[in-house]
Parts: C-alpha cells; sequence; structure tokens
C-alpha cells in the first residue's frame, strides 16, 4: 500500500490539474459564446448574398460559361478537413480526420486522384505524420477565423479548380448543433451548383421580378462571375465559423469532463490515505501492546 505521502502528492497533483481544466473550461465557454454569435451574425449576410446572385443569374442570359461553375469528369479531388490547431477537445480532431480519410478510400475506390490540403496544425501534422503529400495548410485561426482566412483558403482552392489541376472540391469540418454535439459535414464548394443561384419554379418568378425592377450595369453574367469567388469566401468562412464554435464546445465538454474525472479520482485518493493512515494508526496500537506484553512478561 502506498504510504499517506505518497498520496497526498499525487491528490496535490490532481488538485492542480483539475484548475487548470476548469480554467480551460471557463475560457472555452467565454468564447464559445462570442463564436455562435458570430454564426448569427452571418446568417443575414448569406441569405442576402444567395438572393443576390439568384436574381442576378435569373438576369444572365447564360451561365454556362462561367469557371467555378463548370462541372467536369471527376479524375481529381481536393480533400480539405478543417481541424483545430490544438488537442484537449476529445474527438474533435479524430472525427474529423477519420471522416477524410473515408473519403479518400472512397475516391481511390472510384479510381480517382486525392489531393490533399488542410487547415490546422492537427490535421497538418496528422497527415505529414501519415507521409501524405499535403498541398497546401493554413494554422493560427482555428478558434478566432477570420474572414481573410476564408479569403485565403477560397482564393487557393479556386486557382486550382480553374487551371483544372483539381476536378472537385470537398471540405469536411464539424458542424455546431450545440456544446454537446458536432456533426462532421461534408460539402462540395467546388464546383458551385446551379442549385445554389436557385432554378426552380418560384426562383423563375424571383427571377422575372428580379428582371423587371433591376438595370444591371456590368452586364449580369459578369457581375456574377465576381459574385460567385464572394459565395465560396463566404461558404468557407461560415464552415471555419462552424468549426470553431464546434471546437470551443468539444474543449468545454472534455474540459469538464476532466474536472470531474479528477474530482472522483481526489476522492478515491482521499479514502485511499484515510485507510492509510488508520492502517498505521493500527499498526502503532499493536507495536505498542506486543510491547507492553514482553515488558510484563
Amino acid at each position: 500500500m502506498a504510504s499517506q505521502q505518497d498520496i497526498r502528492r499525487r491528490i496535490r497533483s490532481v488538485q492542480n490539474t483539475r484548475k487548470i481544466t476548469r480554467a480551460l473550461e471557463l475560457v472555452a465557454g467565454a468564447r464559445l459564446r462570442r463564436a455562435v454569435l458570430r454564426i448569427e451574425e452571418l446568417r443575414p449576410y448569406a441569405d442576402k448574398m444567395m438572393e443576390l446572385m439568384a436574381g442576378t443569374a435569373g438576369a444572365a442570359s447564360s451561365i454556362r460559361g462561367l469557371a467555378l461553375l463548370q462541372r467536369r469528369y471527376v479524375s481529381r479531388t481536393a480533400v480539405v478537413p478543417i481541424t483545430g490547431n490544438r488537442g484537449l477537445a476529445g474527438p474533435f480532431n479524430s472525427q474529423v480526420l477519420r471522416r477524410a480519410f473515408q473519403l479518400e478510400r472512397e475516391e481511390r475506390g472510384a479510381g480517382r486522384e486525392v489531393r490533399w490540403l488542410v487547415a490546422g496544425r492537427k490535421g497538418a501534422s496528422t497527415l505529414r505524420f501519415r507521409r501524405y503529400r499535403v498541398e497546401d495548410d493554413w494554422s493560427g485561426f482555428a478558434d478566432r477565423p477570420a474572414y481573410s482566412d476564408a479569403q485565403a483558403i477560397a482564393h487557393r482552392l479556386a486557382e486550382l479548380y480553374v487551371a483544372e489541376e483539381v476536378d472537385r472540391v470537398l471540405i469536411v469540418y464539424n458542424k455546431f448543433v450545440s456544446p454537446l454535439v458536432q456533426k462532421v459535414t461534408v460539402q462540395e464548394v467546388l464546383p458551385i451548383t446551379e442549385e445554389v443561384l436557385g432554378r426552380g419554379e418560384e426562383d423563375e418568378r424571383q427571377e422575372r421580378a428580379f428582371r423587371g425592377d433591376f438595370i444591371y450595369e456590368p452586364e449580369p453574367e459578369e457581375i456574377l462571375q465576381r459574385l460567385l469567388p464572394v459565395y465560396l469566401e463566404t461558404e468557407l468562412y461560415r464552415a471555419l465559423l462552424e468549426s470553431a464554435a464546434s471546437f470551443l464546445g468539444a474543449q468545454m465538454s472534455a474540459m469538464r469532463n476532466a474536472s470531474k474525472n479528477a474530482g472522483e479520482l481526489i476522492d478515491r485518493l482521499t479514502l485511499a490515505m484515510n485507510r492509510a493512515r488508520q492502517a498505521e494508526i493500527t499498526q502503532e496500537i499493536l507495536e505498542v501492546v506486543a510491547g507492553a506484553d514482553a515488558l510484563a512478561g
């Protein structure tokens, strides 16, 4: 049995660890509220962007010549996992990478080449450890992404797609549902689908209304050509914000569980220390009694 001194040392160590996990939980909780607010603030902008694109597409005589809308035979797929820069967030990073590797197996099984680009240090280090070639990686903004970060990623992805170095781009990220639930999501961001521009019957009525209400200068095709990269940036920014909120939620939950486990461990160690102390007292009493019997004899 361990001595009282050893058990006390372990209790102090666990107590110090619990202080750290509690602090991380509080910090993650405060940042999570701000991250969720940023997601909510983006929604009106994204909705207005979709409305503007649908109206402009309806006014355009043809959208077939726009590079980011061009669909072609897929022989090369770019997979872009969005991970965190740090750990201590439960399965946040591992579930994204697990889904990304599953996508790779599916694409290779279909005879397609897979090219890797990654956001987040954890994803980049894991891919390089497994000896994958990483075309590009971005880091330093996992829990506080800025729009400029999304622009950098979008510019590179559009560049690869327009140059026909890749035929499809898939991003893999954690979508924020609640602090306890993060859903791994796969989204095809390139090519941009025509459904995004709204091609249904209701959308056609809206498009006719747009054509009647607006005079476009320059031509709608030119405006749409400028809007499509902005749409791509917006989608990536939304994914980065969702991933950031998911990371903070996962970290908060993981640190709360760690603090709870530390408390339970402290209780067990305290009980073990009390038993050790009682055993030492009992041993001392037995030694005193034995000594008294020896003197009396």
